[in-house]
């Protein structure tokens, strides 16, 4: 049920993206995933640096990247080399890697922290049996890519899904492969999801020689 345009008690609300970039946010370049990283270094933010790189690496939505336990991502006293989750929008397992410079990231995060591996590996600082919610996670967001000069309106949590997607697309052209890791049911939302466009499909064409 909508709202009717009849009814006085709207007639002063602002609509809900008012002000507001809708659509799809942009990629994170390699220049600005170094510079966010050199900010949270040099400010001393080891907790919300793990959880960057993580986005990053994991190139999962926000709803799971947050509830990931400390089991998913430790085997023994290492960090895995690739972790598997069960996403919630499509409740299908996916896969990703965590890279060398991800593990010692999250390695360091996790002597400071503590916990079983039971535990949520980011947990919230209001409830510590809960985990971080998706609403700081985006806060958070809003404040990294501030403080390297970029437009909050511009970037959200869907950039840190996006950004390696888009690099290994750009590098690849292998639609089928961004589709499996990012877990999506369908190749046509994989597709949507990129921003592919003819104009795309006719540069992989001719890169192609027969």
């Amino acid at each position: 049920m909508g709202y009717s345009r009849f009814d006085p008690a709207i007639q002063a609300r602002a609509a809900w993206n008012a002000g507001k970039t809708v659509g799809t946010k942009r990629p994170l370049t390699q220049k600005q995933i170094w510079a966010i990283r050199f900010h949270l270094d040099r400010e001393g933010r080891l907790r919300d640096k793990a959880l960057f790189d993580l986005a990053i690496d994991s190139k999962l939505r926000g709803c799971d990247l947050v509830k990931i336990k400390i089991g998913d991502v430790v085997a023994g006293t290492d960090i895995r080399t690739r972790a598997i989750v069960v996403q919630q929008k499509t409740n299908r397992r996916v896969q990703f890697e965590l890279t060398a410079d991800v593990r010692s990231t999250l390695l360091s995060w996790l002597e400071r922290r503590g916990g079983s591996t039971s535990e949520y590996l980011f947990p919230s600082r209001i409830d510590h049996a809960g985990h971080t919610s998706t609403r700081q996670y985006a806060r958070l967001v809003d404040e990294w890519v501030t403080a390297i000069g970029l437009r909050k309106s511009e970037y959200g949590t869907h950039s840190l899904r996006r950004t390696k997607a888009a690099m290994i697309y750009r590098a690849t052209g292998n639609i089928r492969a961004i589709q499996i890791l990012l877990g999506h049911t369908k190749i046509e939302n994989t597709v949507r999801y990129l921003g592919v466009d003819v104009e795309d499909a006719l540069l992989l064409a001719e890169r192609t020689e027969i």
